[in-house]
């Protein structure tokens, strides 16, 4: 029981850290989401933000309620730590699923998305909401076409409107320092190389992963907790059952 007891209060410390944590990673997915959500048709991508930020709220009294059991038993308190223990499990087992399975279904529709948006491309100063979604991922991650700029190649001087000259990249393709770039592809050093699919990638599985991480650690210290607080309970066994 001792034991039982400095387990529960040191796990009821480390959910108010973990809440921390697992909000980070919810509010970094809906970040995501809405900095990039023209690559998206669907809007429950961000769902898993949401849910993870739900858990992290419902962790705060967890802790709390963890720490007071550690100090004095109650038998309402106890059984209201369990419940909130197997909500916990149950929402953060439904976000590691869902950021597994996000994250393979996100990857897909941003690479058909983008290869659709840089095929339609307008030009740097076009008003095209699509052209300048693509211009402004090309300058944020600091990127060029889908795989790398050689897509450019691919997308002829009509579909820009422009008429027929030498292949070129995009403006926002220019690295900063270069002022004079205007996408030439005959001075390459000016320009950023790598596609911009492998960075949106790596982002949305650094995301995933983390928020995948968070709720594997946090379901078993949970089960601890919970472990811990049976013990508790099998000491002080509750007169009338009829509260659970």
């Amino acid at each position: 029981r001792p034991f039982a007891r400095s387990l529960l209060r040191f796990l009821g410390f480390i959910f108010w850290g973990a809440a921390a944590a697992l909000a980070f990673g919810g509010l970094f997915v809906i970040l995501m989401y809405k900095n990039y959500q023209y690559l998206f048709q669907e809007s429950f991508w961000s769902l898993p933000g949401w849910l993870a930020i739900l858990a992290a709220l419902i962790l705060l009294p967890t802790g709390a309620l963890a720490i007071s059991v550690s100090v004095k038993s109650s038998r309402c308190q106890q059984g209201t730590l369990m419940y909130l223990l197997l909500v916990l499990l149950c929402i953060e087992m439904s976000v590691g699923v869902l950021a597994q399975f996000y994250s393979i279904c996100m990857a897909s529709e941003m690479k058909r998305t983008m290869g659709y948006l840089v095929y339609q491309y307008n030009g740097t100063h076009s008003q095209d909401p699509g052209s300048r979604v693509v211009d402004a991922i090309q300058r944020k991650l600091q990127c060029c076409g889908v795989q790398n700029y050689t897509d450019w190649l691919k997308v002829t001087a009509a579909s820009w409107h422009l008429a027929a000259e030498k292949a070129r990249v995009p403006e926002s393709c220019c690295k900063e320092k270069y002022s004079q770039c205007r996408g030439d592809l005959g001075h390459l050093e000016q320009l950023f190389q790598e596609g911009c699919l492998k960075k949106l990638e790596d982002q949305l599985r650094f995301v995933m992963l983390y928020v995948f991480w968070c709720c594997i650690v946090l379901g078993i210290l949970e089960l601890l907790a919970g472990v811990s607080n049976g013990i508790l309970m099998r000491h002080q066994l509750f007169r009338d059952l009829r509260i659970l």
